[in-house]
């Protein structure tokens, strides 16, 4: 891996979970209006730490460890950066079942959007599948029946990993649903809690969405140092826009829309680099770019235009 795709994907990482967080740093910011100086301070300097090493660095460490345990739990942190034969044999072994389970999550998510949640339209036609909200299950469960007849003649294993995507698609939306209505009642019932306890909640809820970010890394890279770096950097980034710029960046209107775009495609390019398509290093970094540069674009105009 050459030093310009490195960079290329670090950026990518970084660019993609600034924008999938920009939901949860609005409610954030909401509960730490709530909140004390010192708490605030608290939480954008040490919950960092939490954030990154606890939440975006161990668990898709985790993950690549489950999915190859004969790596050891040093192995799966430093494979990508192996010359070891059967380190690389043993990644490419396993890629595909990961790769299917998180393109699997991550259509489903761009689905959910699409269908059931409230939002801003941006493209032609979004409006009309919105009220087609009835259909969702029905498209996901063809969806799902399609993956699995192609997995299943490729590899059964591949097949187990998509229903386990869209499994874990559906317990992380119950616990985003719970996460959602408890931060609401802090924001409502701020006298009932410390400030500490608000921040442990937040640091919880903030694990909670976290997922979406982390599956999506794995179409940019399985190397987990970079996954920390990218990561690492956007979720810094939230943390400083969660306690100064938040009202900002909420009058960009179709950030959401590009985050939910790009969560699409990515799954693709997960779903197609699991069945044996090649797909390049600079491609994931490339389409986050342009899907968030579009729709970030799309919002300064119609800004311009109030």
């Amino acid at each position: 891996m050459d030093i310009f795709s490195i960079i290329l994907i670090v950026l990518g990482l970084s660019l993609f979970e600034i924008i999938i967080s920009v939901d949860n740093a609005i409610i954030n910011a909401e509960v730490l209006g709530t909140m004390s100086k010192k708490a605030r301070r608290w939480f954008l300097i040490w919950g960092i730490l939490i954030a990154v090493f606890l939440v975006r660095g161990i668990l898709p460490w985790m993950i690549i460890w489950a999915s190859n345990p004969s790596l050891g739990a040093i192995g799966a942190f430093t494979a990508s950066f192996s010359n070891d034969p059967k380190v690389a044999e043993v990644i490419e072994q396993s890629a595909p079942v990961l790769l299917i389970g998180g393109g699997t999550f991550l259509i489903f998510l761009f689905f959910h959007w699409i269908f059931l949640e409230p939002k801003h339209y941006g493209l032609i036609g979004e409006r009309f599948i919105h009220r087609q909200g009835v259909w969702f299950f029905a498209v996901v469960s063809i969806l799902l029946a399609v993956i699995v007849w192609q997995a299943v003649k490729k590899n059964p294993i591949m097949a187990f990993g998509a229903v386990v995507g869209s499994t874990a698609f559906f317990i992380t939306h119950g616990f985003k649903e719970n996460a959602e209505k408890a931060e609401r009642e802090m924001i409502e019932g701020s006298g009932n809690m410390s400030d500490i306890s608000k921040i442990f909640y937040l640091e919880v809820i903030d694990a909670t969405f976290s997922v979406d970010g982390i599956l999506g890394a794995f179409a940019f890279t399985f190397s987990i140092p970079l996954i920390l770096i990218g990561n690492g950097i956007g979720a810094i980034v939230v943390r400083q826009l969660t306690i100064s710029n938040i009202e900002n960046v909420k009058k960009y209107k179709y950030l959401k829309n590009g985050a939910m775009y790009s969560i699409f495609a990515l799954g693709i390019v997960m779903l197609a680099d699991s069945f044996g398509v090649h797909v390049p290093e600079w491609l994931a970094p490339v389409i986050t770019f342009a899907i968030i540069g579009y729709f970030f674009y799309k919002s300064y105009r119609e800004l311009k235009k109030q």
